[in-house]
């Protein structure tokens, strides 16, 4: 087949056209290493190697892009990239790279997100748990890093300040106190850290 064009497009893309018909875009970086010009001959292998070049530059850029702003697990760098930038065997050879590189670390993720979730957005342990498995955290470290946190006066802590911060009154309101504790049921605390909790304030 022939290169019968190759024109500039959005987000450092370049369209081929083969045969006169328009055909793919590929990474344009990737096209201008490869030396290709209008009127060159393709085979079917060396169009196939370069997208898949194509493929791999455009998802460890996103990679670098994506952990340049955050850390990310690996489950989610890979997700993250396949999703919008590459297909899913670059993407997971873009994450498997940044892991090499030692960009990415599940263990050192799991232990800030963890945090986070804990004494910032005052989670309960079961919600944390929840939020570290949907990062594609494995059961193992999971479960070291609330042994961390097993701790009965955090979750009053916790409980405490989001009833004084988001249900004032709740006290003296029944209705108030029912979201309160639904509330705090989906924020991953137990039936008796609440009622613990819940109860201590009130005496």
């Amino acid at each position: 087949m022939e290169l019968t064009a190759a024109e500039p497009r959005r987000k450092s893309l370049t369209q081929l056209y083969l045969d006169g018909e328009e055909a793919v875009k590929i990474d344009t970086e990737v096209f201008l290493r490869s030396g290709l010009k209008p009127g060159d001959e393709l085979s079917d292998e060396e169009l196939s190697e370069l997208i898949k070049a194509s493929d791999a530059r455009r998802a460890k850029e996103k990679a670098l892009y994506l952990l340049e702003h955050r850390n990310h697990s690996k489950k989610e760098l890979t997700e993250k990239i396949a999703r919008t930038a590459a297909s899913r065997e670059a993407a997971e050879a873009a994450a498997d790279q940044m892991e090499e590189l030692g960009l990415v670390n599940d263990e050192a993720f799991a232990r800030d997100y963890a945090r986070e979730l804990f004494l910032r957005r005052r989670f309960g342990a079961r919600r944390v748990k929840q939020e570290l498995r949907l990062k594609g955290i494995s059961p193992e470290i999971v479960d070291e890093l609330l042994l961390e946190y097993e701790d009965d006066s955090l979750a009053a802590e916790n409980i405490r300040a989001v009833l004084e911060k988001k249900y004032a009154g709740w006290q003296e309101d029944e209705k108030t106190r029912r979201r309160a504790y639904a509330a705090l049921q989906r924020l991953g605390y137990s039936y008796g850290q609440i009622r613990q909790a819940m109860g201590s304030e009130e005496d």
